[in-house]
């Protein structure tokens, strides 16, 4: 794990345990998010379409399995999910902002239930210039949602009637690669989710995007063609 990054998540999951640092805990938590998101942005700058397509992992296991495509998307519906309709309670970005047909995707869950080719794909079909619209959003409703919280409030646990109400939602697939989320973010409190869709879930999905990343820049390097 990228060092800095790891510092500031340990930083971060100390300071809001306790009432007195909490406040510190939730800006450290923005810095570390501000820190990965300027990757993300990175990728739409140095990366030409296929590059975010690319799977040249694919018969591996492990978060590098996938797209960077892909793992943007993955990052912020989850985000997007947990935020607004496990913690908020209120309607995702997702939808609100007519994301589905603005990002031209098939489905409206997390893509957990893809594999290999699938998520190859999936990836073609997703508009970019949307899909970096739909992320900046959710980043900024999230963290509004954030700041909005109490010390205390972390400590609140799921509610069975808001667990059924995400089921009904669709937004998390059946498939055994997939409906295990809703018990495991059910199952945390407030404080569980920030310290991970908010924070570790980003830093996971990004380093691997980094090493896909890297791989398709040795190939090219290695065939002689620019990646741009």
């Amino acid at each position: 794990m990228n060092r800095e990054w790891s510092e500031l998540n340990k930083s971060m999951q100390t300071q809001i345990r306790k009432r007195d640092t909490y406040e510190l805990g939730i800006k450290t938590l923005f810095d570390l998010r501000n820190r990965l998101m300027q990757t993300l942005i990175s990728f739409k700058e140095e990366l030409c379409r296929e590059d975010f397509d690319a799977i040249p992992f694919i018969n591996v296991d492990g978060y590098h399995s996938k797209t960077i495509a892909y793992s943007i998307w993955h990052i912020f519906r989850i985000e997007d999910i947990v935020a607004h309709t496990v913690i908020s309670e209120d309607e995702q970005v997702f939808f609100t902002g007519s994301y589905q047909e603005r990002i031209n995707s098939p489905i409206i869950t997390t893509g957990n239930e893809l594999v290999k080719q699938q998520i190859s794909e999936f990836s073609k079909q997703l508009n970019l210039k949307e899909l970096y619209s739909y992320i900046f959003e959710v980043r900024e409703s999230t963290e509004k949602i954030v700041e909005r919280l109490s010390y205390d409030e972390l400590k609140r646990k799921i509610s069975e009637d808001r667990k059924r109400y995400l089921k009904l939602l669709n937004v998390v697939s059946t498939d055994e690669n997939a409906i295990w989320l809703i018990d495991y973010w059910c199952n945390k409190d407030v404080r569980g989710l920030i310290q991970m869709p908010f924070s570790r879930h980003w830093i996971m999905h990004i380093e691997a995007s980094l090493r896909i990343k890297n791989k398709i820049h040795y190939i090219s390097k290695k065939s002689g063609l620019s990646h741009r």
